[in-house]
């Protein structure tokens, strides 16, 4: 079975693309239409999604016959060459979210018959790409990590980081602070026993921005002020840390700080 995440670099679609071409040089039977699905990928990163579509469409005779794995990953990229993150939300039509429903539904019943969890969860929490109201996401986020929690698959329960933060953003959204709170530090935790720096520092974003909306400004302007030292020795400059900073010294009526960041590369 072909090692998706050793050749998957989600910051670099291009690069993706070029190792999925290599694999697929060596790659026969289902290897190969999974192969095909992520390439489908890395163009629907890119909002090639007409190119995404285009692929996906020759691989459709061959699903019927294929393994359970390789059509829950055919009908998953079905749904995100259709609803995503990577989708400007004026670009949606009715047509288009059903198109990604059906496939997103159709992923997650055969992923769930297979016992292939961390798949059924992806399925789930694609739903909020779908249905975008903020309760409408949280639902779906709640759904996705409850089927999360319940599996006794190691791979499964690597979505908790990302779960939490979606809850942790809806219900933000939603004007439910302390409960987002509650959700981000959770999600801290999980990144934490990941150990990816990155991914651990926008956990601490999550935090500050939420104390921000609580008005907690001090703890909030300590964390940023951390983050910014840490991205910066990390050669890596977070605007968003750079926009938090300018929105926190305009509430603590610092108006020269706000400028001073207000002015820094976004």
């Amino acid at each position: 079975m072909v090692d998706l995440s050793s050749l998957w670099d989600f910051a670099n679609p291009a690069l993706s693309e070029q190792r999925f071409r290599e694999a697929l040089l060596r790659a026969t039977g289902d290897d190969a239409l999974i192969l095909q699905t992520q390439l489908a990928r890395t163009f629907g990163l890119r909002r090639d999604f007409a190119k995404a579509q285009e692929l996906l469409k020759t691989l459709e005779p061959e699903i019927t016959a294929a393994s359970p794995e390789a059509q829950v990953r055919y009908f998953l990229e079905l749904g995100r060459a259709h609803a995503s993150a990577a989708h400007a939300a004026e670009a949606q039509t009715p047509e288009t979210k059903q198109t990604a429903r059906e496939s997103y539904t159709r992923a997650f019943e055969r992923a769930k018959a297979s016992q292939l969890d961390y798949l059924a969860v992806d399925a789930l929490h694609m739903m909020a790409f779908v249905d975008t109201e903020p309760q409408a996401q949280l639902d779906w986020d709640l759904k996705a990590l409850t089927y999360m929690e319940q599996s006794a698959q190691a791979e499964a329960k690597k979505w908790e980081a990302s779960l939490r933060n979606n809850v942790g953003y809806a219900l933000h959204q939603l004007g439910r602070y302390d409960d987002a709170l509650a959700q981000f530090r959770l999600a801290l935790a999980a990144q934490e026993r990941t150990g990816k720096p990155e991914s651990i520092r926008v956990a601490h974003w999550m935090i500050a921005w939420t104390l921000r909306a609580k008005g907690e400004l001090q703890e909030a302007l300590t964390i940023q002020l951390r983050l910014e030292q840490e991205c910066a020795a990390a050669g890596a400059p977070d605007p968003y840390v750079f926009e938090e900073l300018e929105h926190l010294y305009r509430a603590l009526d610092q108006p020269e700080r706000a400028e001073f960041y207000a002015h820094l590369p976004r």
